[in-house]
């Protein structure tokens, strides 16, 4: 038996408003989706704007609506009359999410005073230490969490974190606003996915600065709990354009234990002297490989993570600790080029253990006191 007619459009409204846009992660009748919709017997036709036409994302929609309209008793069809949001629409939802008007230019919101966002920039003195691996495994790990993540692609000439999550699809665009693509719960972005194929990126310093500020600022990431960076090697131009768009982010170093690798990635570390950013630790990788007698053959020789946090430590003048110590693994390497990062397709993998430890030390953060009061009394003197 149906409802009357006034309580069938009530469990409707309702039961559109239980519906994400996969994307940008808020209910669609919020963000002005829900053009209208017919109540016929037991059937209800939804008229759907999206945001722009061929939206990849359009049969998820259609899945997710049907499940949710068809809970309500006595309704047993959905079907889904798509249009497309004119350009005074999409202005509109721009303005939304930016939670302005609509001539308000993008900001960094990470850059705000009020940011509870935690960022981690991911650096490394010099390439092949494993620097991207450690970001993906890292940005999985903490989404399986239950933490709202993102990663930007911040090594332009070499990107690679979109295959090592398995990303395949581009960005959307709303208006002037990016909206990023996700894998294994986290949102991504990077230059590769701008580009035709695999065609080379040859930019000069400016160029870079301006990518990584679109990066920051047009992207639409919502409410991140952990944005993670993964920088190019050494201390170029897109590690000092970090250091002026994002002063408050934490830098994390990735080396081996190679001494020739560990020396220069001190010197990667030690930027954060010049720029004033805070050193969260240390990762060493491919520590060791593991040998099916159970001993350990150290390939890149031993000690190198804890050469360069003693050194940071001593240079800085507060604790710089080595957060983890990666084992070589095949497996790590693999699970890469699969698009599914170790944590996710071998979680009992030592290599996979030993990154959700790391993780699990950068979920925690202990909070500023800057700002707040510490509950002291001052006693007059008598």
């Amino acid at each position: 038996m149906s409802a009357p007619a006034p309580a069938i459009e009530e469990a409707v409204q309702a039961a559109l408003a239980t519906v994400d846009d996969p994307e940008i992660r808020r209910p669609i009748t919020e963000l002005g989706m829900v053009k209208g919709f017919t109540v016929a017997g037991s059937k209800i036709t939804v008229e759907l704007l999206l945001t722009v036409a061929g939206c990849p994302l359009r049969d998820k929609l259609t899945t997710d609506i049907t499940a949710a309209v068809t809970k309500i008793p006595g309704i047993d069809t959905v079907d889904i009359d798509f249009g497309v949001m004119t350009e005074e629409q999409r202005k509109a939802l721009q303005a939304t999410l930016r939670g302005g008007s609509q001539s308000a230019e993008p900001v960094i919101p990470f850059a705000q005073p009020g940011s509870k966002t935690r960022v981690y920039a991911v650096a490394s003195g010099k390439g092949g230490v494993g620097k991207s691996s450690v970001t993906v495994n890292l940005a999985a790990a903490l989404a399986q969490r239950g933490l709202s993540v993102g990663v930007i692609d911040a090594d332009i000439y070499g990107h690679s974190v979109p295959r090592m999550l398995g990303v395949d699809g581009r960005p959307t665009r709303v208006e002037d606003m990016i909206m990023p693509p996700q894998s294994h719960g986290v949102k991504v972005i990077s230059i590769g996915m701008f580009t035709a194929g695999n065609a080379a990126v040859v930019w000069r310093g400016p160029m870079l600065h301006r990518a990584l500020q679109q990066f920051l600022a047009d992207v639409f990431w919502g409410d991140l709990d952990v944005l993670l960076l993964d920088l190019p090697p050494g201390t170029g131009d897109v590690a000092i354009s970090l250091a002026q768009l994002l002063p408050n982010a934490e830098i994390l170093v990735v080396t081996t234990p190679q001494a020739a690798a560990a020396e220069v990635a001190e010197r990667a570390g030690a930027i954060a002297m010049q720029t004033h950013q805070r050193l969260i630790g240390v990762v060493e990788n491919m520590s060791w490989l593991e040998l099916p007698d159970g001993t350990r053959m150290e390939v890149f020789g031993a000690g190198g993570g804890q050469t360069v946090a003693d050194s940071l430590t001593k240079t800085v003048g507060a604790s710089v600790p080595l957060l983890g110590q990666i084992p070589l693994d095949t497996r790590v390497r693999e699970a890469g080029d699969a698009g599914t990062p170790i944590v996710l397709a071998d979680p009992s993998a030592p290599a996979a253990a030993a990154l959700s430890a790391v993780a699990d030390r950068l979920a925690v953060r202990r909070e500023s006191l800057v700002g707040k009061p510490l509950g002291l009394m001052v006693n007059a003197r008598r």
